[in-house]
């Protein structure tokens, strides 16, 4: 019985660490991130995330986090530039947001729960980069005074106006003024049809009964081709992905069918984007499917999709292999440790002098690189900055797996503290050229935390 058990574990421990090699969702393996919002921004896609707390039992969220990314494989971690300290007015629940830019400077419409009310609220952060540093830029709620008012979402016309969504159970809308963070006239609240947010399937339906509408939370309002896109999360718990689409940015509504229908993503919860980046539409969407996620544990996904010929959305649907990369990695450049494609075991933290580093780093954790582009001539020598406070351990760099080919190995001593940075080299072993996959796997003593990375680069 001992040896089936120890069989079957290893087995277990195979298929886990196999299905990670090829895997590309979740995109973050660090923290968890729920409520994906994509921004592109001078070639570079960002994505605006929340941060479930580990082991959470609720929605018990703090902060806000940033990551971004120019091939959709290869995700940097900017770290929480926003958080409810940010808000004075505000003590608890960093829910859904989504960030937007304008006139150079960049706005981050979140929801919180404000102290001034005792109920949720719309609050507008403004910053001068994609990545903050952010702050409250009126110092008091956008919009206060009700449970419903979660989950806003915001879209800059044409036309240079700009709409802001949000809800549950119900539509809330309002314009901005130009400023952004002022609304413009009054709130209004959508008259939520079946003809307008949908109803169950006609099968499904019980003759005499009047029906709900299906939308729930999480709107996401965009444009294309002249017709405007209301995405949401629908059918209550647990949700699906639907949407409905209207010929002005304040409707009619009508309800188009589902997106993502319901299945396995782990999490009883959703929450989607829609962005276009370097030709391709992609679709964001959360699940929990990250090692010790769940309801309260969610994680971002990302599925490339092409739309029907009329416009209107196919299903998607949610998997674990994601998307296929649009760009290279400069391995001749520094390189930060957390920009990661996939990683097991490792966490990101931040420090006031060098940014966020890698930590938590344990004996048979790895950081996986896609895309990396040598060139047609094989570097000479590694290097890296990384800190320890114990014996350090060992830094491989392979290629293709965790177990691939061995192109470069560091041994890490003690550098006398968990910041104290040390840059060290070790030569190429075995020739690398042209466009690989590369695997940081690290090992040491078991048990213990062995070291933090900060970053690296191949030199020629």
């Amino acid at each position: 019985m001992k040896s089936t058990f120890i069989a079957t574990t290893l087995l277990l421990v195979s298929v886990m660490t196999e299905g990670g090699l090829s895997a590309q969702n979740p995109i973050v393996q660090t923290c968890y991130t729920s409520d994906p919002a994509p921004m592109v921004h001078d070639g570079t896609l960002y994505v605006y995330t929340g941060h479930d707390e580990d082991k959470a039992d609720f929605f018990w969220m703090q902060e806000w986090r940033v990551y971004s990314t120019k091939d959709m494989v290869n995700w940097t971690d900017h770290g929480s530039p926003l958080a409810i300290e940010s808000f004075d007015w505000a003590d608890d629940r960093a829910w859904a947001a989504q960030c937007i830019e304008r006139n150079g400077k960049f706005y981050w419409y979140v929801c919180l729960h404000s102290k001034l009310t005792n109920t949720m609220a719309i609050g507008v952060a403004v910053g001068d980069t994609p990545v903050g540093p952010f702050k409250d830029a009126i110092g008091k709620p956008l919009h206060d005074g009700s449970w419903d008012y979660i989950d806003p979402t915001v879209y800059i016309d044409d036309d240079g106006r700009a709409y802001l969504y949000w809800g549950n159970p119900n539509i809330y809308y309002a314009e901005l003024n130009e400023d952004m963070i002022s609304l413009k006239g009054e709130v209004g609240k959508l008259e939520q049809t079946v003809e307008s947010f949908g109803a169950p399937n006609p099968e499904k339906r019980v003759k005499g009964v009047k029906y709900k509408d299906t939308y729930t939370e999480g709107p996401w309002l965009h444009k294309r081709e002249g017709k405007y896109y209301l995405l949401y999360a629908a059918g209550g718990v647990p949700e699906h992905i639907a949407y409905s689409m209207s010929d002005g940015p304040l409707g009619p509504w009508k309800y188009m069918g589902e997106i993502m229908p319901l299945q396995d993503t782990g999490s009883f919860t959703n929450h989607c984007g829609v962005i276009d980046y370097k030709g391709n539409s992609y679709f964001f969407y959360h699940t929990g499917k990250l090692p010790g996620g769940g309801g309260f544990g969610r994680s971002a996904a990302v599925e490339q999709f092409k739309y029907n010929a009329d416009g209107t959305f196919p299903i998607i649907n949610a998997t674990r292999e994601g998307v296929s990369p649009v760009g290279t990695l400069n391995p001749y450049e520094r390189v930060e440790a957390e920009t990661i494609a996939f990683s097991e075991g490792v966490k990101s933290e931040p420090n006031v002098k060098t940014g966020i580093y890698i930590s938590e780093i344990h004996n048979g954790d790895y950081i996986k690189v896609r895309e990396v582009d040598f060139g047609n001539k094989s570097p000479k020598r590694f290097t890296a900055t990384v800190a320890s406070a114990l014996r350090g351990g060992t830094l491989e760099v392979r290629t293709d797996s965790i177990s691939g080919p061995l192109i470069a190995e560091l041994t890490i001593p003690s550098t006398g503290g968990w910041e104290c940075w040390k840059t060290l080299q070790a030569d190429i072993v075995k020739p690398v050229t042209g466009i690989q996959d590369i695997y940081f796997v690290f090992k040491g003593r078991k048990g213990c935390k062995l070291f933090n990375f900060d970053w690296y680069k191949f030199n020629r």
